[in-house]
């Protein structure tokens, strides 16, 4: 598929479900990072800065793989499976936290996943070709 042709029918709606969770998950970052930089103190700047910069760095990243990948650059679905793969990560390490975030974020990368590896997309993104 070239940079300009863009997935149509059921894989069009998968990957619009995929970049509009993916987006959700991108501001989230930006949004922590303006926490995180509003509720510095003096023993924890660096860090909070640093940290900070990181969630920007990954959400804005997120958020433009997903937006290239639903104008069908094929290249953009590696970059957010690994994105989504690491928030499988994060979920299980947030499990002892009681409530509805660790099941929040374990699902939102779970759908994601399976709208970014499902049969019409790969078809869409031309996965099926042989090398």
């Amino acid at each position: 598929m070239s940079a300009h042709e863009r997935p149509v029918g059921t894989a069009r709606n998968l990957l619009l479900l995929a970049a509009a969770i993916v987006l959700a998950e991108a501001v989230t970052c930006v949004v922590l990072a303006v926490l995180g930089v509003a509720d510095l103190d003096g023993d924890s700047v660096g860090t909070g800065i640093g940290v900070s910069v990181i969630l920007v760095v990954y959400g804005g990243f997120q958020a433009w793989a997903a937006w290239r990948l639903t104008l069908g650059e094929v290249w953009a679905r590696s970059p957010l499976v690994v994105t989504q793969i690491i928030q499988l990560i994060i979920a299980f390490n947030l499990a002892d936290i009681p409530g509805w975030i660790p099941v929040l974020v374990g699902a939102a990368a779970a759908v994601t996943l399976g709208c970014l590896l499902a049969p019409p997309v790969t078809r869409a993104l031309g996965g099926d070709q042989p090398v």
